[in-house]
C-alpha cells in the first residue's frame, strides 16, 4: 500500500467511523431511555446487531467509489479495524460525558428498581443470585465514568478485529483478468 492509498483508507475510515459512532451513540441513548420504554430498548438492540452490516455497507461504498471496485482482504480488514477504532473512541468520549455529567446514578437505580421489584426478587431468589446481584449493583455504583468508557472502548476495538475477518473476506474483490 502506497502512502496516498494509506491516507485515502484512513480518511474514509475516519468518516465512516464517525457515522458508526453516531449509530452507537443513538443506540446507547436508546438503551438508557429503553430502561423505561421497551420499544426503544428493542431499537437499541437492533442498532447494535446491525453494526457489522453497517460497516460492511460502508466498506462496499469505499471499495466501489474510492478503490474503483477492487479491494484486497488486507485492505478490507485494515479499513474495518480503523472504522471500529474511530467509532469506539467517539462512543467512549460520549459515554464518559454521559456517566460523568448526566447519569447521576440513573442506570444503577434503574437496575436496582428492576431487581427489587417483586418479580425481580422472586426470580433472583429462585436462581440463588440475590447476593451476586447486590454485589454487582454495589460495584456498578462505585465504578468511575472513565472505567465504563475504557471498558466499552476496549470491547469495541476488539470487535473490530473479530468482525474484520468475515467482513473483509466477504467484501474483498479482485480485478478480473481477461485473456485476449
Amino acid at each position: 500500500m502506497t502512502a496516498p492509498e494509506y491516507i485515502q483508507l484512513k480518511a474514509y475510515a475516519r468518516q465512516d467511523g464517525f457515522f458508526l459512532a453516531i449509530l452507537w451513540i443513538v443506540s446507547f441513548a436508546s438503551y438508557i431511555i429503553g430502561l423505561s420504554n421497551q420499544l426503544l430498548a428493542m431499537a437499541s438492540l437492533l442498532m447494535v446487531v446491525s453494526t457489522p452490516f453497517f460497516v460492511a455497507n460502508r466498506l462496499r461504498k469505499f471499495r466501489d467509489e474510492g478503490r474503483e471496485g477492487v479491494i484486497s482482504f488486507g485492505r478490507s480488514y485494515a479499513y474495518t479495524i480503523f472504522v471500529f477504532f474511530y467509532g469506539a473512541v467517539l462512543l467512549a468520549v460520549a459515554q464518559y460525558l454521559y456517566f460523568a455529567y448526566l447519569d447521576d446514578g440513573y442506570l444503577v437505580n434503574s437496575f436496582s428498581k428492576m431487581m427489587t421489584s417483586e418479580e425481580g426478587r422472586t426470580m433472583l431468589e429462585q436462581y440463588g443470585m440475590t447476593k451476586v446481584i447486590d454485589e454487582s449493583l454495589t460495584e456498578m455504583a462505585t465504578t468511575r465514568p472513565i472505567d465504563y468508557a475504557l471498558n466499552v472502548l476496549t470491547i469495541n476495538i476488539l470487535l473490530g478485529f473479530i468482525f474484520g475477518v468475515p467482513i473483509g473476506l466477504i467484501m474483498q474483490k479482485k480485478r478480473l483478468k481477461i485473456d485476449e
